[in-house]
């Protein structure tokens, strides 16, 4: 009986919506379903765990002592429920169940229900206007151009109030937003002596649209707390990193330890671009700076910039060719003077649904390597739309990175705490480090809204032993990894 209860509460609530909603609500529901098997051998590129945090003391496990299961069948289930008033008046309610068979939800005779919601929020127009105004658990991303996927600082859902008001009609829109990433204590501090422990982005863009050319210049206003859960809240979508990776500093895990200051800002300013005057030819770019805890201890501060760019010719009709390349600062041989890194958190960044990045998998749950393009710098091609078959596309995408962190700032983080989270071996590259990663993938369209879809991908990587130690070094410089999934999409 005890399994029944979590959808049959949701059931009742929302049956309970519909009848007592007036009578010309509308109520659409909307959704998708995946289905698919994963063979992947060399996570990590060793086949090993990753080192992971495991509370906000912090503490940790090491790396390297599990091993992988190469094949898993995966099956995510999201419906998502509008209950629209008029054009100008709508609520979104979506949940979704997301696991491998045989665990949780999918376990057989004697499920463990793990129902979650992922968007819940109000959207409507302020009377007489085309003032749009979001409130709630919603997506929300930052700018990014197009042939990027998403944004490098931050794309996901959260709960934020984001309002959206043209200034010139199809030419210059304002978009404005809060959000709150990360609220540890809720209503209640600890003691009676209050600690920040919230972490909020103030957000402004100024999307600009001409014949030929988009650009938005942007930027956000963080207020970060000291005591904000960063270490035991993830940071990537099948958490292989944390807010802690990719916030904070290196020398805030060394003496003394954690923020001398309660609370301190963060900020990021950006722009991205579309250039289509010279269509066929296309060309994106996006240059980013973010910092954050300046006032700090040097030790803690962390600041770098990120820029990318990117080419694509859309005059063929059976294939659009890209190119890319970026580049962003590194980590000098000092973490007592802070992280030369931008920060950022919870990225979507990723050209040509690149192996390397977690970006724009179908197949999203273990689908890549998790490697993370700030810190390092790479270029790319990518064939994109592939379609010499009819109901058949296709994509094939290789990628180079190198690091631009100084060894050193990660041996000495290394040799004072031994095998943490904070630096990874396969996700942060030294000046001395390389991978590359091939993907290629493919979907047929069995009907309008089904697919079957194939996945694969291929990583090797170069790692320094001085910095790593020759166990996870010698594992993963002779281990290559290799992926393949396959499976079923369908959306209604």
């Amino acid at each position: 009986m005890k399994r029944l209860t979590v959808p049959a509460l949701l059931a009742v609530l929302l049956l309970g919506a519909l009848g007592i909603a007036r009578a010309e609500t509308q109520v659409r529901v909307t959704g998708d379903s995946r289905v698919y098997g994963v063979y992947f051998s060399g996570h990590n590129f060793t086949g090993w765990n990753d080192p992971a945090w495991t509370s906000n003391t912090p503490t940790w496990t090491k790396a390297g002592t599990k091993t992988e299961d190469t094949f898993e069948i995966w099956e995510r289930i999201r419906v998502r429920t509008d209950f629209i008033a008029n054009d100008n008046l709508k609520f979104r309610l979506a949940t979704k169940v997301d696991n491998t068979w045989g665990n949780g939800t999918y376990t057989a005779a004697n499920p463990d229900v793990a129902i979650q919601v992922y968007q819940a929020f109000l959207e409507f127009k302020y009377p007489d206007t085309d003032i749009q105004i979001n409130a709630g658990l919603q997506p929300t991303a930052l700018p990014q151009s197009a042939l990027f996927n998403d944004s490098i600082v931050f794309t996901d859902w959260a709960a934020a109030l984001i309002v959206k008001a043209p200034l010139i009609a199809n030419t210059l829109e304002l978009n404005a937003g809060f959000a709150r990433m990360i609220d540890t204590n809720r209503t209640f501090d600890p003691s009676t002596t209050q600690v920040g422990d919230e972490l909020d982005f103030y957000i402004l863009s100024l999307p600009i649209t001409v014949p030929g050319l988009k650009a938005t210049p942007w930027g956000v206003v963080g207020v970060a707390g000291a005591k904000a859960g960063y270490y035991t809240a993830y940071a990537s979508s099948f958490a292989e990193g944390s807010y802690a990776e990719d916030l904070l500093s290196a020398g805030t895990l060394v003496g003394p330890t954690g923020w001398k200051n309660n609370q301190n800002p963060y900020y990021w300013v950006g722009g991205a671009f579309e250039l289509s005057a010279l269509d066929p030819v296309r060309f994106y770019a996006d240059v980013i700076n973010g910092g954050g805890a300046m006032n700090d201890r040097n030790k803690s501060r962390r600041q770098g910039w990120f820029v990318d760019f990117g080419a694509e010719y859309t005059g063929f009709d059976m294939l659009t060719p890209q190119v890319f390349a970026w580049w962003s600062t590194g980590e000098d041989g000092s973490t007592r003077n802070g992280s030369e890194r931008m920060p950022h958190t919870r990225p979507n960044w990723g050209p040509g649904g690149s192996f390397l990045f977690d970006d724009s998998q179908v197949f999203a749950r273990n689908s890549n390597m998790g490697m993370d393009p700030v810190g390092a710098m790479g270029l790319g091609l990518s064939l994109n739309n592939v379609t010499f078959m009819d109901k058949l596309s296709q994509r094939a995408t290789f990628t180079y990175l190198k690091g631009n962190n100084a060894p050193r700032a990660i041996r000495d983080l290394n040799a004072a705490l031994g095998s943490n989270p904070y630096f990874q071996m396969g996700r942060d590259l030294t000046t001395n480090e390389y991978a590359l990663g091939v993907n290629f993938d493919s979907q047929y369209m069995i009907y309008e809204n089904l697919a079957a879809r194939v996945e694969t991908g291929f990583a090797h990587g170069q790692f320094q032993e001085s910095v790593w130690g020759h166990r996870l070094a010698n594992k993963a410089n002779g281990n290559d990894t290799w992926k393949v999934a396959f499976g079923f999409t369908y959306k209604y």
